[in-house]
């Protein structure tokens, strides 16, 4: 038998594991020659002692996305087996897991009567803390994704008073999600908790939710208890919350937009105040495209040229008879970011002549992604239901802490966003927030930087910015910028990314 058939015969043990949802990968699931062949060849990745993920052979090393992939399943079976189901996690990262915050932690908290407070090191700097606490009633666990956590109502009272200030954003967006004090009141009065009681109505009335406020004090007091209000959170917050039954991940980007607007507003060049003509800014546009079609491809691991491009664009590359080195997929993405440029510019075109362009981007973004993709799927490459629109499984960014919503919230999550997008005043925010916003919902399985610059790009022209491009020597900074506001919420690294290719001055239209 050939290497390469033992290597099938192993890869097909390896299916089977995947196949039957196992992630987390025992050294007793597969034979010693299995396993050691599979790791030899890249396609397992040791993380403890006798636990693997399953990884790609191409990833090179250090690359982290594995990990993060397989993070959350990962834990929540080496977690069952150790603990023998008895462990759940600690309040503060339930209750960020409740607000849809799927962020990879750097170190995961874990609550067990079997704990013995010592730290597990994981891959890439992230570890498992189980400490000897103790656990919550079975009544008061939920299971999400074979995570065992606290529930809702039972975290924010166990949780510390710390958590308002270190996770402000989740907290809000929590106590958004709770319609009435009926809710919460009854833990509160079995466990006679005054002060946390008084914590709630201050977080409650800092949201705006004042008769939850009310209702928690007046029926407390009933009781007996006398409690005292106090605010846990550092800041005031002014953002009007939806108040309908959305999932939390909803509520969680206004409140993020409206939080990030502020230092963008203050950072931020100013829009310039000149004259449009409409022709010709379009006509500058078109004589941007060669260099913002090879960088903007190139972020996304394309393999392009001028010349290719050119040759695409003048409709003189046939797939048939590819005199190119470069082979169809990448020219087949050439020719769809061809199409779509065409598409963004009639978009444009609409901005420029006044239409909204929060309204603008709602309505278009569909045919840009069509666009996209359409030549792919025109010559067999992609079926034609990748057309269809929203993703509808979960997706991950490469090398990302950063977890992407639900797919069964994105629709909900583009409306919210468009809206915010067309009730925005200020361009600045529009273009900062539009690109992050949108590569952070990733509504597309695939497309979404591309789309994301579209976008950033529309929005620049409904401020009279020009047309921007991202360098793609740029790309390790672009990626750490997006990463740190959607992991640590902090926007201004971005913001200022995109502040120092926005050369204002040269834009003399």
């Amino acid at each position: 038998m050939t290497q390469s058939e033992k290597l099938a015969q192993s890869l097909e043990q390896l299916q089977k594991l995947q196949k039957n949802g196992i992630v987390a990968i025992r050294s007793r699931n597969l034979t010693r020659t299995h396993l050691n062949r599979l790791m030899k060849n890249g396609f397992l990745k040791d993380v403890i002692k006798g636990w693997y993920i399953a990884c790609r052979p191409d990833e090179f090393q250090g690359d982290s996305t594995s990990w993060y992939v397989s993070f959350w399943h990962f834990c929540a079976s080496y977690l069952n087996t150790r603990f023998s189901n008895a462990w759940c996690l600690s309040p503060e990262q339930s209750l960020l897991i409740h607000a849809e915050n799927w962020t990879v932690p750097k170190q995961l908290l874990v609550r067990s009567k079997k704990g013995n407070n010592t730290i597990t090191q994981l891959l890439f700097h992230t570890s498992l803390l189980d400490v000897r606490y103790t656990m919550p009633k079975k009544t008061e666990v939920e299971e999400k994704n074979g995570l065992k956590l606290f529930a809702k109502i039972p975290a924010l009272i166990a949780c510390s008073p710390s958590f308002f200030i270190l996770y402000p954003t989740d907290a809000r967006t929590l106590l958004a999600s709770i319609q009435d004090a009926s809710e919460i009141l009854p833990t509160l009065l079995e466990g006679g908790h005054t002060t946390i009681a008084g914590r709630l109505m201050g977080a409650f009335n800092n949201i705006g939710q004042n008769r939850i406020a009310e209702d928690i004090k007046k029926t407390m007091s009933a009781a007996g208890y006398d409690i005292r209000e106090q605010d846990p959170f550092e800041s005031e917050f002014k953002v009007q919350l939806l108040k309908k039954m959305v999932p939390p991940s909803v509520n969680r980007i206004r409140i993020l937009w409206q939080e990030m607007r502020i230092p963008i507003i203050e950072r931020f060049p100013i829009s310039p105040d000149i004259s449009i003509n409409v022709k010709e800014y379009l006509h500058k546009v078109e004589e941007q495209y060669v260099a913002d079609a090879y960088h903007s491809l190139s972020i996304e691991g394309y393999h392009v040229s001028a010349e290719l491009i050119n040759k695409v664009r003048i409709g003189k590359w046939n797939p048939d008879n590819d005199e190119t080195d470069y082979n169809h997929k990448n020219a087949l993405a050439a020719r769809g970011y061809w199409q779509a440029f065409q598409a963004v510019k009639r978009s444009i075109q609409k901005v420029l002549m006044g239409e909204n362009p929060g309204k603008v981007a709602w309505n278009d973004h569909g045919d840009w992604f069509r666009e996209l993709f359409g030549p792919s799927v025109t010559t067999g490459i992609l079926k034609s239901a990748e057309l269809a629109g929203y993703r509808r499984h979960p997706v991950y960014i490469r090398r990302s802490m950063h977890v992407p919503p639900n797919f069964s919230t994105v629709s909900e999550l583009m409306h919210e966003f468009f809206d915010l997008l067309e009730h925005e005043a200020e361009a600045s925010v529009r273009i900062v927030l539009g690109h992050f916003f949108f590569v952070f919902i990733h509504p597309y399985m695939d497309g979404n930087g591309r789309i994301g610059r579209f976008l950033m790009n529309l929005m620049c022209a409904s401020g009279n910015y020009p047309w921007t491009i991202i360098p793609v020597e740029h790309r390790q900074q672009y990626m750490n910028a997006l990463e740190k506001a959607s992991v640590e919420e902090d926007i201004i690294p971005f913001c200022d990314f995109l502040r120092n290719f926005l050369w204002v001055e040269k834009c003399t239209l």
